[in-house]
C-alpha cells in the first residue's frame, strides 16, 4: 500500500504533463490552421473586390432591361386598351343610333 502511495501520485502527474504537451502541440496547429485559413479569406476578399465592378456593370444593365421591358409592356397596354374603347364607343353610338330610330 505504502508503493501505491509513493507511485500514484508520480503516474498523474505524468499523466499531467503528458495531458499539457498534447494540449499545446493541439493549440499550435490550431493557430498554424487559423493562419491559413485567414490567408484563404484575405485571398478570396481581394477576388470578391475585383468583381464588384463587373456585378456593378451587370446590375445597371438588368435595371435598363427591366426599365425598357415595362416602357414596352406600357405601350402595348395603352395601344389594346385603346383599340378596346373605341369597339365600345362604336357599340355605344350604334345602340344610341338604333334607340333614336
Amino acid at each position: 500500500m505504502e508503493m501505491l502511495k509513493d507511485a500514484l501520485p508520480v503516474i498523474i502527474y505524468f499523466l499531467l504533463i503528458v495531458l499539457l504537451v498534447v494540449l499545446i502541440v493541439f493549440f499550435i496547429k490550431a493557430i498554424y490552421t487559423l493562419t491559413k485559413v485567414n490567408e484563404i479569406v484575405d485571398d478570396v476578399n481581394g477576388k470578391i473586390k475585383t468583381l464588384n465592378g463587373a456585378f456593378s456593370l451587370i446590375d445597371s444593365l438588368t435595371d435598363k432591361l427591366s426599365s425598357l421591358g415595362d416602357f414596352m409592356v406600357n405601350i402595348i397596354n395603352e395601344k389594346i386598351l385603346k383599340l378596346f374603347s373605341k369597339r365600345k364607343k362604336k357599340n355605344i353610338e350604334e345602340e344610341e343610333e338604333d334607340y333614336y330610330e
